[in-house]
């Protein structure tokens, strides 16, 4: 799991930019799969078969996107000037390195004016920025557009105790727990099939939840994402990491899907945490729930410190705990979803 969460963070896929990294993505679940394809939006879709006719189909999600920048102007200095896509917090960004994705990647730095320059009290606000590549003002022309992206760097990987730190944690380690979900389902005669999905474009408004619910018309359907994990500044509304997965409650989750994922926890000794969403998620679940004339939806959330930013830091061990609680509650079902009916 851990080399697996490594080799996604270390993708660089900015919303509506997957295509860099989908490819990839496919390569990773297909020795697991029956069949892998990329839909018209971008999201990657791979389906292990039951062999049984009218199975039901469970789909298992997260996305693949990540938060990032993208040129607006190359001065005539040879400075990228940029804007957010995804909720990148600004306050992060001085002095943090950045890969541009021109021609060619360029390494570059945001650079800002020393803080004895600046006015007392004064914060720098992200249109006085800009990405110094450390090339001369014809060579970036030469290699950069406008509307190229731009990734954060990546960070340290894995420290302390079972821990991992990096980028795109939200969501490539719920990815990588999805792609464990079906290898741990490799020589399984299970009675559903199983379509596994690393979705585009969810931090700029959830669109590939939406149309890969859409086009694949699931019975059920579990999203996995990321929640806050408690840090010195937060610990409402937020989880300890290393204390195992979080299943979601409220109206955008089936109670009776919920309920079974609560069941399947306490019988295989799985640690679970539970959050309380009284109204919108935040994430495709949201939108899953409603596709074509609704979808009985689920959500599993990975405890995550310090979220949109290069040092996203979560424990290895709920990302196995996700893996193994969903591998377990399909393997469960017995291909009558007459249960899930209100």
């Amino acid at each position: 799991m851990k080399e697996l969460i490594k080799k996604l963070s270390d993708m660089r896929g900015v919303s509506g930019f997957e295509y860099r990294i989908t490819d990839k993505i496919s390569d990773i679940l297909r020795p697991y799969c029956d069949e892998v394809k990329i839909d018209a939006l971008g999201s990657v879709i791979g389906v292990k078969y039951c062999g049984k006719k009218n199975a039901p189909r469970i789909m298992i999600e997260a996305h693949c996107d990540e938060i990032g920048l993208m040129v607006t102007s190359v001065t005539d200095e040879g400075y990228l000037t940029f804007t957010s896509v995804g909720g990148v917090d600004e306050r992060t960004l001085p002095s943090t390195e950045v890969t541009v994705h021109a021609r060619e990647d360029l390494w570059g730095v945001i650079g800002i004016q020393p803080a004895y320059l600046l006015e007392k009290g004064k914060t720098v606000k992200k249109k006085a920025m800009a990405v110094d590549t450390g090339l001369d003002a014809k060579k970036v022309k030469e290699l950069v557009s406008v509307g190229d992206s731009i990734t954060l760097a990546q960070s340290v990987g894995e420290f302390g105790d079972n821990r991992f730190s990096g980028k795109s944690l939200d969501d490539r380690a719920c990815l990588a727990a999805i792609i464990s979900v079906m290898e741990r389902l490799q020589n399984t005669d299970l009675n559903v099939d199983v379509y596994a999905v690393a979705a585009v474009q969810e931090e700029v408004g959830c669109r590939g939840g939406k149309t890969t619910a859409y086009g694949i018309n699931p019975d059920m359907a579990i999203a996995i994402d990321v929640c806050h994990g408690i840090t010195p500044d937060n610990s409402d509304d937020a989880f300890d990491i290393g204390s195992g997965t979080v299943i979601s409650v409220g109206p955008n989750l089936h109670p009776k899907l919920t309920d079974a994922l609560f069941e399947t926890a306490n019988n295989r000794n799985i640690k679970v945490n539970v959050e309380v969403d009284g109204g919108n998620t935040g994430t495709d679940a949201w939108e899953i729930q409603v596709a074509r004339d609704g979808i009985p939806t689920a959500l599993l959330s990975l405890p995550l410190k310090y979220m949109h930013t290069s040092v996203e830091t979560l424990h290895l061990s709920d990302a196995a705990a996700t893996a193994e609680l969903l591998a377990e509650f399909i393997k469960e079902q017995k291909g009558d979803m007459k249960w899930i009916s209100f």
